[in-house]
């Protein structure tokens, strides 16, 4: 269990200070569960580890995410307009959440908003989220990014729009921990080459799923004439 504490936290289009004034207090993340698979053999010293027989990687559930918020406000009828803006917008949503301290990456779940009022006159805001197991980045390589949000500790910069191929063209990928199959868009008919097998790539979007790049780095070697376009997202725990 992780505990941030931060400014805020955009959740969707939203960010909850500068949107709705609250300040938060508390951010709890789970980590999530490890779906493994263990058989016992009678007769046999241990167990057999049969977690990532079917798909070659252990796979994750999802994970619980719980964010706490005040916010001072003596009217009580502006209170409820407030919890019910906020309910409206997260209880039950499937939204984006970015944390402030940690902007690269987004979480992607489910919501559920709770509101009270304590003898204070301060409002107490909870939400919380079951959201997917990996924290995705931000935004793919097919996409502009900005400074504001890039971490200069982990971040990477990925730009594999337009790439032209005239004979022969070597693309490295650096792969995060969450096996992705990227998505090729060529401008005319290909061949791409990756760990000592040769695929072809049609004219258009297409995908190649035994091309799974998972963490460590990845070159893929295109061979024709045309332009390429490599839509990948990294994703991490």
């Amino acid at each position: 269990m992780r505990r941030v504490f931060e400014h805020g936290i955009k959740i969707g289009e939203k960010h909850t200070y500068d949107d709705w004034g609250l300040v938060c207090t508390r951010i709890e993340i789970s980590d999530p569960e490890q779906k493994t698979y263990f058989v016992e053999i009678p007769g046999r010293d241990g167990v057999i580890d049969l977690s990532e027989a079917l798909v070659g990687d252990v796979k994750y559930g999802n994970r619980e995410i719980r964010m706490e918020f005040i916010r001072r406000q003596d009217n009580r009828t502006l209170w409820h307009i407030r919890s019910s803006d906020i309910s409206d917008y997260c209880h039950g949503q499937r939204r984006k959440l970015i944390l402030d301290s940690d902007r690269s990456y987004y979480y992607e779940g489910r919501l559920k908003a709770e509101t009270e009022k304590n003898f204070q006159g301060v409002d107490c805001f909870t939400i919380s989220a079951n959201v997917e197991p990996y924290k995705y980045e931000r935004y793919s390589s097919l996409e502009p990014w900005v400074w504001d949000t890039f971490c200069f500790e982990d971040g990477i910069i990925r730009n594999y729009k337009d790439l032209e191929v005239n004979g022969t063209m070597t693309l490295l990928i650096p792969g995060r921990r969450k096996k992705v199959v990227p998505v090729m868009d060529c401008s005319a008919a290909m061949t791409l080459g990756y760990g000592g097998r040769t695929y072809y790539l049609p004219v258009g979007r297409s995908k190649i799923v035994d091309l799974q790049l998972g963490a460590g780095e990845h070159y893929l070697t295109f061979q024709g004439t045309g332009r390429v376009s490599v839509e990948y997202r990294g994703a991490r725990l």
